[in-house]
């Protein structure tokens, strides 16, 4: 009697299917996002790079006059991120019709390599004003380049930078709010732990041991998962 094995040999042959799946690697970068912000807010003047919703509040208290914001610096990274957005549609327009896993691939190992600059600028000339804007700027175009590829990839409730929608989806679809049995509850819930456990240890990071330490741990992270991704949701 011959033994079954479990492995689909479909899936097994798809190299589509190789690697760690999607909302996995999504989860990851939604820990390097809090990361990324925890930089940015605590260590550069109370800006955000990843998440542009804050960003555009802060610019409202900037020009108000709010102490501890700088117009310059939100500018520096709305136009940062803009810019990188327009890069990752550009990038998936010219390679979101081949294979997924090499479009995700490549954007992440972008990702990973302004992150890894970002660092290396951080450790060799902390506290400088050119230091601050560098940091902003690479920063938050990796963030609109991975913004731009999320979107196009489509996975539900895994934006990877912001949470608003996936809180009011929490409340919203729950048995609380007669929404049904809120089956993707459990994606919702990890993105919000996940951004959360980021933020903390970034902060964590940047008041104990600087700017440098928690940009390399966000290379790394995501250099991990750019090697490890799959083209499977």
């Amino acid at each position: 009697m011959s033994e079954q094995s479990s492995t689909d040999p479909k899936t097994a042959d798809d190299p589509e299917a190789r690697g760690l799946r999607l909302v996995p690697v999504l989860l990851g970068l939604t820990v390097v996002s809090g990361l990324i912000d925890a930089v940015s807010y605590l260590g550069l003047e109370h800006v955000f790079t990843a998440n542009m919703t804050g960003n555009v509040v802060v610019l409202g208290f900037a020009a108000a006059g709010a102490p501890g914001f700088s117009v310059a610096h939100t500018l520096t990274s709305l136009g940062s991120f803009v810019v990188g957005a327009a890069a990752g549609g550009r990038g998936a327009v010219r390679l979101g019709g081949g294979s997924r896993r090499t479009w995700v691939r490549l954007t992440l190992a972008a990702e990973a390599v302004l992150l890894g600059v970002s660092a290396v600028v951080a450790f060799a000339a902390p506290g400088a004003t050119a230091t601050a804007y560098t940091l902003i700027a690479v920063t938050a175009f990796a963030m609109g380049l991975r913004n731009a590829t999320v979107r196009k990839l489509g996975v539900p409730d895994l934006t990877t930078t912001v949470l608003t929608m996936t809180l009011t989806g929490l409340a919203a679809d729950s048995r609380a709010a007669g929404g049904g049995p809120g089956t993707r509850s459990p994606r919702r819930t990890a993105s919000v732990i996940a951004m959360v456990a980021g933020a903390t240890l970034g902060a964590w990071l940047v008041l104990h041991h600087g700017l440098g330490i928690p940009l390399a741990i966000s290379a790394g992270l995501v250099a991990v998962l750019a090697a490890v991704a799959s083209g499977r949701e």
